[in-house]
């Protein structure tokens, strides 16, 4: 249930970016604001032996343009900044959506 509400709030999110002005940069701010929080959530579940947000669905947030706020969740939530492979698995998703971003930018661009 957990990972399906954090499917329907990126969802939302993009809705919403999709409706605003600067539609990419909007979808970057509220995908990075909801991965930051769902970070969050996560690391106030793990302390309260609650139910956890699997890490595919935290990769998942990352990778599709959250990865700004997955960045700051961790390091203000001290949360998935040690635990391997997550962090390898993360810093790849990074680099991929920077990748897939310069090349979108590259093939309007010409």
């Amino acid at each position: 249930m957990l990972n399906v509400l954090c499917y329907f709030l990126l969802a939302l999110a993009a809705a919403g970016s999709a409706l605003l002005p600067h539609s990419l940069a909007m979808w970057f701010l509220l995908a990075s604001a909801l991965t930051f929080l769902i970070y969050g959530a996560d690391k106030l579940a793990a302390r309260k032996a609650w139910r956890r947000v699997p890490e595919s669905t935290l990769l998942i947030c990352g990778f599709v343009g959250g990865w700004p706020g997955a960045i700051f969740g961790q390091q203000l939530f001290r949360h998935k900044t040690q635990k391997q492979p997550f962090k390898t698995y993360f810093m790849v998703s990074v680099v991929l959506n920077v990748a897939v971003l310069m090349l979108v930018a590259w093939r309007f661009a010409s």
